[in-house]
Formats: C-alpha cells, structure tokens, sequence
C-alpha cells in the first residue's frame, strides 16, 4: 500500500498522543476501509509513519487488538484482521473471587432477561428427546442442600440454554454459573417462584410458547419481587 494513501486514511497525529488513541484511529480505519476477517493488514512501520507516531507507541495499541481478539499474526502473511472471540475476555475475569457484588448483581439481572427471552428459540428448536432430558432433571428435584440446590439449577437452566441451539447463550450460561450460588447468599430461606421446573417442563410438552413466557415470568418472579424490595 502506498505511504500516501496510508497518511490520507489514518492522518498523522501529534506523537505524545497516547496509545488508547492510536488503538482508537486503528479502528476507525478498519472500519472504513471495510476490511474482513482474513484480510492483511498493513506493515508495522507502514503504519507507524502513516500515524506519525513511533513503532513502540503502534505495537502498544496493536497488542490492545491482538487481546481482544481483533488481529492476529499469520506466517508468511504478517498481521491479519482475526474473526474475535467476543466472549472471551468476559470469560477470563468472571471470576466471582474477584468480582464485587454489584457486578454479580448485574450480570443475575442480564441472566433473567435472558431467560424471560428464550421462549421463541425454544419454539424452534426443541425436541422430545431434550424435553425428557428436562423432565429427568426436573424430577430429581426434593429439599436437598445448597449445593445440590445449585448444581440442579445449573443443569436444568443449561439445558435451556443448550435447547436453544445458540452457542453464544450456552456459553454465556457457563459464565453466569457464579451467580447462582451469589443468589444463595441472598436469600434468608430457599424461594421458589408459583411455577416450577416441572410445570415449565409441562409447558414445553404441551403449552405454547406464550404460556411458556408467563411461566418463565412466574417462575423467576421471586428474583424480580427481591428487587422490587431493594430498589
């Protein structure tokens, strides 16, 4: 690519500008120039004197990229745009050891929006061979410990999640497991919602997917009303 065409797109900046504003130009011009996973991207010192800026200063805001999953390195090739993992950062720092409670309440609160939704994928997809998965479960439901309690939320919610054929959601479902048993500290004594496992398991073999979304609804509503309370 020609140095000049390179100094039109990017446009030089000032060179005690910080690296987060380089990474920042970087994606601008990705965008613009509307490149896709697989294309090469340009050399290092291209782009450096494009920038006007220093190879340190470049391979500071590149690593940036390469973290998040944006470029890669390929032999022979040089650097690429990489197809990103969007979940993997989340994956890596979900850690309820380090994250605060206000951080573990929001990410419970995306998994109850999430799961209020997940009745028109269910529709689409679900079988009788993953609806007796979920009566299986379901049965084996009794007044059990906390940790029994978690591990059969965890694997009647995760097969929701699997039923709905989308590997974002099932990934994410492994990442909200932290907040089950951060919900547990919560509560002063078990609370189960009017709908249970087993009459969303009946929903799903004979209701429809509306019955399906009131029952999702009734079922996580003691979370919404514990909210309601601490608003």
């Amino acid at each position: 690519m020609a140095l000049h065409d390179l100094r039109k797109d990017l446009a030089p900046i000032s060179s005690d500008t910080m690296a987060d504003v380089v990474e920042v130009k970087l994606r601008e011009y990705l965008k613009r120039k509307s490149f896709r996973p697989g294309d090469a991207l340009p050399k290092e010192l291209e782009l450096a004197d494009a920038l006007g800026i220093s190879r340190n200063v470049l391979r500071e805001a590149l690593s940036r990229l390469r973290m998040l999953g944006m470029i890669e390195t390929k032999k022979k090739r040089g650097m690429i745009l990489s197809r990103p993992d969007i979940l993997g950062s989340f994956e890596r720092v979900l850690d309820p050891l380090i994250i605060d409670n206000k951080t573990l309440q929001d990410i419970f609160e995306l998994r109850l929006v999430l799961e209020m939704g997940l009745a028109d994928l269910l529709w689409i997809r679900k079988t009788d061979k993953d609806i007796a998965e979920l009566e299986n479960i379901a049965r084996k439901e009794v007044d059990r410990d906390a940790t029994f309690r978690i591990k059969n939320e965890i694997a009647f919610h995760g097969k929701l999640y699997e039923i709905s054929g989308n590997d974002t959601l099932k990934r994410f479902q492994i990442m909200l497991m932290p907040t089950f048993e951060y919900v547990l500290t919560l509560e002063k004594k078990p609370t189960r919602g009017k709908v249970s496992h087993m009459d969303l398991v009946n929903i799903l073999k004979h209701g429809t997917k509306e019955d399906f979304k009131v029952g999702m609804q009734a079922h996580l509503q003691p979370h919404f009303d514990r909210l309601q309370r601490n608003k």
